[in-house]
């Protein structure tokens, strides 16, 4: 029995070989690691750093308000396939690929030459189906999230849960299209925590799979499949 545990422990260990590593920050080009009492607080424009303009896409859901007019006001409207919309007034008018306040400066120009004198329109964003992240493989929550504001690789597996049980986190892959061509890019999301490299942008459209650890499922099922031991196996596991 006691050559079976051995047995079954050096196998084990074989298999997560690599996943045994450093849990040390690590100082980049990109990432300055300090003492955690150095830790500087953000300026100012760093807390607005994070805004990326906001791009209306077809069949969202905008809100538009014209201040002090009732009948023109909360206002909602979704965008068409076509990427066109229509308000009162105003009729159709192009909206896919516009910013909410490019779309309200045209509705401003529209309504004052020929209805309104001064009008100050608002456009907010109600609901967005075209502006959406694809996070799948190894994650709690796998699905279609809105990318609103700034978006990165880490902010995107956390929006969907973070990364689940048998999540491989060296073999994180992003699939791209850029002008009808398509790319793919491995990133390591270990080394990111860690600070070896920057906390890559996502962008809207964009694919992340999570890879799946082999060696942690092997694992799994061994511990399931073996039978009872005299002694336990301890085997020292970090994500992988």
């Amino acid at each position: 029995m006691f050559v079976r545990s051995a047995a079954l422990a050096v196998m084990l260990g074989s298999l997560l070989t690599a996943c045994a590593g450093s849990g040390r920050l690590q100082s980049s080009q990109a990432v300055r690691v300090v003492p955690s009492a150095e830790l500087p607080p953000p300026a100012r424009v760093d807390l607005f750093s994070q805004e990326r303009p906001y791009l209306v896409g077809p069949f969202d859901k905008l809100k538009i308000d014209v201040f002090g007019i009732k009948e023109l006001s909360e206002r909602e409207i979704q965008v068409d396939a076509s990427g066109r919309a229509s308000f009162p007034l105003v009729g159709s008018f192009q909206a896919a690929g516009r910013t909410p306040n490019e779309i309200a400066q045209e509705l401003e120009s529209k309504l004052a030459g020929n209805y309104i004198r001064n009008p100050q329109v608002t456009v907010n964003l109600e609901e967005t189906v075209s502006q959406v992240v694809t996070v799948d493989g190894q994650v709690i929550k796998p699905g279609l999230y809105p990318v609103i504001g700034r978006m990165t690789l880490m902010r995107a597996v956390a929006t969907a849960g973070g990364t689940a049980e048998f999540a491989k986190l060296d073999d994180v892959v992003v699939f791209r299209t850029v002008s009808g061509a398509q790319y793919a890019a491995l990133y390591n999301l270990r080394a990111i925590r860690r600070g070896a490299y920057a906390d890559p942008e996502i962008f809207a459209n964009d694919i992340v799979v999570v890879g799946d650890s082999q060696a942690r499922r092997i694992f799994k099922d061994v511990l399931q499949a073996a039978p009872l031991l005299t002694a336990p196996i301890v085997v020292a596991l970090q994500n992988n």
